[in-house]
């Protein structure tokens, strides 16, 4: 159920070209941010938005959009943000 809460937030507040959302929290069952019910997710967004902007400037982008979901749902989340011109240069 996060995972299409972080797709709808996420979509919603960055309007995203991409967006791809892989839940790993079957791997870290067990680890200390998972028993209170936190999350390891990796999310790969590639957005216009992000156009002129630093990595830190974009990951808190995602930050703010995710908002209360990073406090207990989310206890871990890799980023990998992107511009469309970035990816287009990554796939060549």
């Amino acid at each position: 159920m996060t995972a299409e809460h972080i797709k709808q937030k996420l979509n919603q507040a960055l309007q995203p070209d991409t967006l791809e959302i892989i839940d790993n929290s079957a791997a870290h069952a067990g680890h200390a941010g998972t028993q209170s019910g936190g999350g390891h997710y990796h999310v790969t967004i590639v957005a216009e938005i992000f156009n002129g902007k630093s990595q830190v400037q974009r990951h808190q982008l995602i930050y703010k959009a995710l908002g209360d979901l990073m406090k207990n749902e989310i206890h871990a989340l890799g980023i990998h943000a992107l511009t469309p011109s970035e990816k287009t240069k990554g796939t060549q």
